[in-house]
């Protein structure tokens, strides 16, 4: 899951200027959701949401401003409802009086125009108090779930572990790369010459075994109700902001902006995770109650510059560039979304444990929440070459955090398919494999003394001639003459 997207310093500065410039040129491009939040919870709440704020390690902003800017927003609303109800009497009137005769309605014409002359200052204040409130609240992450642990990672509560690490008690285990390369299932060199570093080839029986885990995932998704989706690696800005990925003070762009034909083309980004196209594909939408929880899985490319993490596992396949992930995503009812979480959780957990892999399953701290994140589960898998614990996957239930940036809404059963009758749904998503990082886990894992490596039972199916073992001379890939 990618849980930051764009510089904070950007993000608060410009966020909230993108989408009121955008309303105010009535979206040229043809596609603009209006973030509808709620803005009389978030000024009732303030010290809860300041608390919140301070715990996730977000910038401060004046909360009270933002109380007050509500509260002069009520009264305003509050007298355009009684001049907009004098306005419909008075044309009522107007009506009334036109038929018996022009002079007759003279007055009750004067009347309209005046009341006009009222509501137009309002209306126009109202407006500009409103984009004043939604740039500030959409610098508010999400309420954080109570038993999140409050701090940085490592106050993470450790749930549970399956399986014993493995160590060197046998003989010096390598790393991935190194056995890797001997397997001659990657090639790191020339992909640094044609994209740079932080990118790489998987080839031979390292192409296969990424086919492999993307097959595995999909056919244990949709065993258990999730509906294929191949996303597209390109999508609106906007989308990607109305998911919640904002950084916070300290950390850095992960995004690839997409330079377009022209200033008046929307803005594009390459997706961080499957998550964003997902959730567009759900965007605007209204469903009936009876028709959630939704469940999908989506496999794409995922795309991140990494800004600020180098030197940081900057060694083979941990940290990098480009690569393929299996999403899960649902979209719920509130009632539905804490016991959705546990179903995404629990089906990682069954594919990591059909995997062998040793693992944790951790509740993660309040700073390592994304903004949009209410309640976050990280696993992690024991690396014995890096000799280490590394993120393999993650869970988040962002309760109504993106439904309200992108409409996605739904009607209760007892109501019409009415937008004025809808709610907001919860939205979840899931890392079901992120490839590189459960290639390191199995390589690093399986790994045996004479350099070949035991395949997963579950994977070899899908691996040509269904091998027991990768061994360097058995691997696909190997000619007379070196790639």
């Amino acid at each position: 899951m990618l849980k930051h997207a764009i510089y904070k310093s950007k993000y608060h500065n410009k966020l909230g200027q993108f989408y009121s410039t955008l309303i105010k040129e009535k979206v040229k491009q043809g596609f603009h959701v209006h973030p509808k939040l709620d803005y009389n919870y978030l000024a009732t709440n303030v010290v809860a949401i300041q608390q919140n704020i301070v715990n996730r390690g977000y910038e401060r902003i004046d909360l009270n401003q933002f109380a007050q800017l509500n509260e002069e927003r009520n009264q305003i609303k509050r007298k355009l409802k009684l001049l907009n109800t004098k306005q419909e009497e008075v044309n009522v009137a107007m009506r009334r009086a036109i038929k018996l005769s022009q002079s007759a309605a003279e007055e009750w014409i004067e009347k309209g125009k005046q009341l006009k002359l009222e509501i137009k200052p309002l209306d126009e204040k109202l407006s500009q108090i409103e984009d004043q409130l939604l740039t500030q609240g959409l610098k508010i992450p999400n309420d954080a779930h109570p038993n999140s642990p409050i701090g940085s990672e490592e106050n993470a509560r450790i749930i549970k572990t399956i399986g014993t690490p493995r160590n060197n008690n046998e003989y010096q285990l390598k790393d991935h790369l190194q056995i890797a390369t001997e397997l001659d299932i990657i090639d790191i060199k020339q992909a640094a010459i044609g994209s740079g570093s932080s990118f790489y080839y998987l080839q031979g029986m390292g192409a296969f075994l990424e086919l492999a885990l993307i097959q595995y995932a999909m056919h244990k998704a949709h065993a258990k109700g999730f509906y294929g989706v191949l996303t597209p690696d390109i999508v609106r800005t906007q989308v990607a902001y109305g998911c919640g990925f904002q950084p916070r003070s300290d950390e850095h762009s992960q995004i690839y902006h997409i330079t377009t034909k022209s200033q008046e083309d929307p803005a594009m980004c390459l997706v961080g995770t499957a998550e964003i196209p997902l959730a567009a594909k759900m965007a605007t939408r209204l469903f009936a109650e009876k028709d959630l929880p939704i469940r999908l899985a989506g496999f794409g490319h995922a795309f991140r510059t990494e800004a600020g993490g180098l030197g940081r596992d900057p060694k083979g396949l941990y940290r990098v560039h480009q690569f393929s992930k299996v999403e899960l995503f649902a979209v719920t009812t509130p009632d539905q979304s804490e016991s959705m979480m546990e179903e995404i959780r629990d089906l990682q957990e069954e594919m990591f444990s059909e995997l062998g892999l040793c693992f944790r399953v951790l509740d993660m701290p309040t700073k390592e929440l994304g903004a949009s994140a209410y309640r976050k589960y990280d696993m992690e898998a024991w690396m014995p070459g890096r000799r280490k614990w590394g993120e393999i996957s993650s869970t988040s239930n962002c309760t109504d955090y993106q439904a309200r940036r992108l409409s996605i809404r739904y009607c209760l059963k007892k109501h019409k398919m009415n937008p004025g009758n809808a709610y907001f749904c919860h939205t979840l998503n899931g890392t079901a494999i992120a490839v590189p990082r459960i290639i390191i886990a199995i390589l690093e894992t399986f790994q045996q003394q004479d350099g070949s490596v035991q395949v997963p039972q579950v994977l070899r199916r899908w691996l040509p001639g269904e091998p027991e073992y990768l061994t360097p001379s058995s691997v696909l890939g190997k000619h007379e003459f070196s790639f």
